[in-house]
């Protein structure tokens, strides 16, 4: 009596990877040395740049709505008054900048002055001779102070503003007032959010796949990026 017996392979077993490298990197190094590497690199990279990302993403989203859809939170409250000159007057930019620190209380030696010296102008017709202005200018990010004081004048001018939290805020955006130390700081978040962008596309084409989703996916957003921007410029 003969027997036969017929062997059934199961239809759900996942199909075998052929490829399990990176799309953009040869497969010598397609190793998983390299993938651990990259995760950690990205996680590492991630909690450094984890507060100050929050901050400027945040504080982006307010400024890339200062203009259209406008988002009114940020607020500079400023007010403007004139202080009588002592006799005899400082007979310098820095001198009077100064004499400013000392009446109002506040550091001046950070202070941007600016001479303009007297000219001739038109007025009605008439040449006249216009006397000599300085500019004394001070802010960071939670504070701003600008003086003017033309030569001659028994007063000077000034300008001073106060920002509320959101607006402080977008000042430590731009920068705005902070030294070497803020914008190196900065630096090194930028730099890591393009390490982030490398080793977050090295990562989805090892844990994912289809070379065509991931070259639409970047295209598309790279397009979409040129073409509304050319719009905004020659449209």
């Amino acid at each position: 009596m003969n027997t036969t017996t017929q062997i059934t392979q199961p239809t759900n077993l996942p199909r075998k990877k052929i490829n399990g490298g990176y799309l953009f990197l040869p497969h010598s190094l397609s190793r998983g040395a390299l993938l651990k590497w990259l995760r950690r690199t990205h996680a590492w990279l991630g909690l450094w740049g984890a507060a100050l990302g929050f901050l400027f993403g945040f504080t982006g989203i307010l400024l890339n709505h200062r203009e259209v859809m406008k988002i009114p939170i940020g607020r500079l409250q400023q007010t403007e008054f004139q202080i009588l000159l002592p006799d005899p007057r400082p007979a310098s930019a820095t001198a009077m900048a100064a004499w400013l620190g000392q009446t109002m209380n506040i550091d001046t030696r950070q202070a941007k002055i600016k001479h303009q010296p007297p000219k001739t102008v038109i007025w009605n017709n008439q040449n006249i001779r216009q006397p000599a202005v300085w500019h004394i200018a001070l802010r960071n990010p939670k504070h701003s102070l600008n003086a003017e004081y033309w030569v001659g004048n028994a007063f000077i001018s000034v300008k001073q503003g106060s920002a509320n939290l959101l607006q402080t805020l977008n000042n430590l955006h731009k920068g705005t007032g902070m030294g070497v130390g803020w914008i190196l700081l900065v630096d090194t978040l930028a730099g890591a959010l393009l390490l982030l962008s490398m080793t977050g596309i090295l990562l989805w084409t090892r844990l994912h796949g289809p070379r065509l989703a991931a070259a639409g996916l970047g295209l598309g957003s790279l397009s979409l990026v040129v073409f509304i921007a050319l719009s905004a410029i020659y449209g």
